[in-house]
């Protein structure tokens, strides 16, 4: 009996060849567009974790500050909470990390008569005290120092950032929910029309008896199938255009910093089952309305 659905299935697919079509393209769209802002969100994710496992601030020291004073306040510093190191770097140090991070302007260190950089305490946050609020919290503190002429970690860069990632997130999940919705009310009508035009032969088979089940089940597994097919395409895409920009980005500074990935097989198996779901919820919302079950 189950051959038998599927058959039928499988049959009225391809009878209608169009309107199925159409459904299927616009259930992979909609899954490839999801599916890309969950891409994203992965592999922001993954940065910023990556990001957070080294947060660090800088503080600059006052100039003309004696070796014992700064051991003593470095010792201080490392017993603040959510320290996890202090490191200290002297003037000459921080200018030769510069001069290497900056190897095609050497020029501009040529006629440089003395190293105009201040010493500085590196410390390194602990991940457990890594929020912005205690990060600010943890900067004043610092900044309060007398040894300490100014404090620097990116806040302004982290706040809009955040920002970002926080609006970026509100804009995929209303994404997600607009394009459920359509290809839910793709999927219902495209059944609709198929139902219609099957409307004599489902009417004739409910006079010699057939159970609601019978007519009913090739529908749902048509859905599911179209749900499967949308999702393998949005998701097949999506992979190709994911190669396509990790073979180029691989070449990249940042690339060496935080390696970018594609969703896992249990995300990916997840967005199939959902999108099987549409299909199937499709078929409910027009069979419940167009044969009055």
């Amino acid at each position: 009996m189950a051959i038998l659905f599927y058959k039928r299935a499988i049959q009225d697919i391809l009878n209608n060849r169009f309107l199925n079509t159409v459904t299927i393209v616009t259930i992979a769209l909609s899954v490839f567009i999801v599916s890309a802002f969950l891409l994203f969100f992965v592999n922001v994710t993954d940065l910023m974790s990556h990001w957070k496992k080294g947060i660090r601030l800088m503080a600059y020291l006052k100039a003309g500050i004696s070796e014992q004073m700064i051991s003593g306040e470095k010792d201080k510093i490392e017993k603040l909470p959510g320290v996890q190191t202090v490191r200290f770097i002297p003037r000459q140090e921080a200018l030769s990390q510069l001069m290497a991070q900056m190897k095609r302007q050497s020029s501009l260190f040529q006629n440089l008569d003395e190293n105009p950089l201040p010493e500085a305490f590196e410390v390194l946050v602990k991940p457990s005290h890594q929020d912005s609020s205690e990060i600010e919290s943890l900067a004043i503190r610092i900044q309060a120092f007398s040894v300490v002429e100014e404090v620097e970690y990116g806040q302004k860069w982290l706040g809009r950032f955040t920002n970002i990632f926080k609006l970026f997130s509100i804009i995929g999940y209303a994404m997600c929910g607009l394009f459920f919705m359509a290809a839910v009310f793709i999927m219902a009508n495209t059944i609709r029309l198929v139902l219609y035009q099957r409307r004599e032969e489902i009417e004739i088979m409910r006079l010699v008896g057939a159970t609601d089940g019978f007519i009913h089940t090739p529908f749902y597994i048509q859905g599911l199938i179209q749900g499967a097919l949308g999702a393998a395409l949005g998701l097949g895409g999506l992979f190709l255009i994911y190669r396509f920009v990790s073979i180029n980005f691989e070449q990249s500074f940042a690339y060496a910093l935080v390696k970018a990935r594609f969703l896992s097989a249990e995300a990916s198996a997840l967005i199939i089952l959902v999108s099987m779901f549409v299909g199937w919820l499709g078929c409910f919302i027009s069979l419940k309305q167009f044969l009055k079950v």
